[in-house]
């Protein structure tokens, strides 16, 4: 069982900055390639960032490219998600989530463990 906690959440102005964490429990941690998705209300959820387990490979979404940055580091079993330039849009429910398989993948239904969101708020 992998525990996930995100952090960092919170209300910014446009054209602001947001760092999310999440924290993980696991031996494993290590070995899964991490992954940041997104959903707002009344909207399907979608993919944001992903990292690979080495760390050394990033994969983003159009729309954050250029403006977010993933990292991880896994002596502390922790992911990040830099929001740099937010932009009202930007507004939803973060999750991090876990695949055991350390290939980057962009669909939420490959990733097997999910943490509880945090809330990011964009005013313009």
């Amino acid at each position: 069982q992998v525990q996930l906690v995100e952090s960092g959440g919170g209300s910014v102005q446009a054209g602001g900055s947001l760092r999310l964490s999440c924290a993980a429990s696991g031996r494993s941690f290590s070995y899964y390639a991490m992954g940041w998705f997104r959903q707002a209300p009344g909207k399907e959820r979608e993919f944001v960032a992903a990292i690979k387990w080495t760390g050394g490979n990033t994969y983003y979404a159009d729309f954050v490219k250029g403006r977010f940055a993933i990292s991880r580091d896994n002596a502390k079993n922790t992911v990040y998600l830099q929001m740099n330039s937010l932009k009202p849009e930007d507004t939803a429910l973060y999750f991090c989530a876990a695949r055991r398989n350390g290939i980057m993948v962009l669909t939420s239904s490959e990733y097997d463990y999910w943490g509880q969101g945090t809330q990011v708020t964009v005013s313009s």
